[in-house]
């Protein structure tokens, strides 16, 4: 599976920014999707995840109420709704892609295979 990322840019705070992830390859029907983020020194960061079957969501408590994840199976594409950014939000972005997740393994990068070449957001105050 080959993912792009695409959509970022720069925004100020309190816009709103949607960032949109394209498979080819394969279809992504049956993946788990996960966008995660990294800003400069820090750590890489979950964001958002839709489970393959069902597409139940999970988002951790830094982004919950603002950040939606969404899939159009029919487009093979991801999407991450983020309204309300903040500063801290600015990260470069990445999508990824995984067979078989199970719901507690979905915010753990280490458990994802497919991985696409990020997208910069940089949120201004």
């Amino acid at each position: 599976v080959q993912l792009q990322a695409s959509g970022g840019g720069l925004v100020q705070a309190g816009g709103s920014l949607r960032l949109s992830c394209a498979a080819s390859g394969r279809t992504l029907s049956g993946y788990s999707m996960g966008w995660f983020r990294q800003a400069p020194g820090k750590e890489r960061e979950f964001v958002a995840a839709i489970r393959a079957s069902g597409g139940s969501t999970y988002y951790p408590d830094s982004v919950k109420g603002r950040f939606t994840i969404s899939r159009d199976n029919a487009k093979n594409t991801v999407y991450l709704q983020m309204n309300s950014l903040k500063p801290e939000d600015t990260a470069v972005y990445y999508c990824a892609a995984a067979q078989g997740l199970i719901y507690s393994d979905l915010p753990r990068g280490s458990r994802y295979l497919y991985w696409g070449q990020g997208t910069q957001v940089t949120v201004s105050s």
